[in-house]
């Protein structure tokens, strides 16, 4: 055998060993991926479709499933809409969690959806003892009598009774989470709602019983009112739901009602813009203060209301100042 011959044959014998190494690195790297899927897919999944509900539930939880939040940060919970990726999460969800009430207007078909296929689903609001509008006579919002309030989370006090519902349906619902868990991560957010309950009474206290009227952009803040011991005036837009228009008739008549009560501040939701409550400025020729709460939605992270508990407090400080003129 020639010597070019011999060093073709230890090049291929040498290579062998290399190609088959690379062959079973090859499929050890697909198994170990296809585990890896395979852990994905089976982590449980919780879908929540307002990102104020999503923060309890992701405190509630903790790491013990996947929680995926629908609503962006500062978006509006009555127009929001889902992309078709989104709407296939509700389908394989084990649990989805949603405001209801009506508040998620273009969202509740595909929750209803996701209940018809067999994934369990709990109703939020109408577990809170919800409150109805008013009548348009006593300052609320007229043509919805009778209807259910789905802001119930504007009360501290039914937004701890609906955690402990919702730490239920995931212990019950959401196969491999830990109850122990579940049940030490709520009783540490419960605490933390009453005082943030305690805290707010406090700071409510600080507004004259003679102040304590309320206007805002649309009707959100009847359970605040109800739990603290306010009277809802009106409202710039006389719904519960942003996406109602005022008439000029209604514009005057909480003029009217404003000038009554001796009212000069609106209090409106950062989400939306604050057009109609300028115009109500204008309509009262301005010394009207227009105030910006987040009443609907978190922020996004850092921006002063990215938490249920940061959201309350930011939104309590803002209306002391509003009605004190502090």
């Amino acid at each position: 055998m020639s010597r070019t011959a011999a060093k073709r044959r230890a090049r291929a014998g040498s290579a062998r060993p290399r190609h088959l190494i690379a062959g079973l690195l090859a499929i050890a790297t697909a198994v170990t991926a296809t585990a890896c899927t395979a852990t994905d897919d089976d982590r449980p999944s919780i879908v929540v479709t307002t990102n104020i509900l999503g923060d309890v539930t992701r405190e509630m939880v903790g790491d013990e499933a996947d929680v995926t939040v629908l609503m962006k940060p500062d978006a509006d919970p009555h127009s929001f809409g889902l992309s078709a990726v989104q709407a296939a999460e509700l389908e394989h969800a084990d649990l989805v969690v949603y405001n209801g009430l009506g508040l998620e207007e273009n969202v509740l078909r595909h929750v209803e959806a996701a209940r018809e296929s067999g994934v369990a689903t709990f109703a939020a609001g109408e577990a809170a003892d919800p409150l109805t509008f008013r009548t348009a006579d006593d300052g609320g919002p007229e043509g919805e009598e009778g209807q259910p309030d789905p802001h119930f989370w504007t009360d501290p006090d039914r937004m701890h009774k609906v955690t402990g519902l919702i730490a239920d349906q995931v212990i019950e619902h959401v196969d491999s989470v830990d109850p122990g868990t579940i049940r030490a991560n709520t009783d540490r957010y419960l605490k933390q709602l009453l005082d943030l309950t305690d805290w707010m009474q406090k700071s409510f206290g600080r507004v004259s019983p003679d102040h304590r009227a309320l206007v805002t952009n649309h009707h959100v803040f009847g359970y605040l009112a109800d739990r603290f011991g306010f009277q809802v005036i009106g409202a710039v837009i006389p719904s519960g739901s942003t996406l109602a228009s005022p008439s000029s008739s209604d514009l005057r008549s909480l003029t009217k009602a404003m000038e009554g009560a001796g009212v000069r501040t609106v209090f409106a939701d950062s989400s939306q813009p604050k057009r109609l409550a300028e115009v109500l400025r204008t309509e009262m020729g301005g010394g009207v203060r227009v105030v910006e709460l987040h009443s609907e939605s978190l922020t996004a992270k850092g921006a002063g209301a990215d938490t249920y508990l940061r959201m309350m407090r930011v939104n309590t400080t803002a209306m002391v100042t509003g009605l004190t003129g502090d």
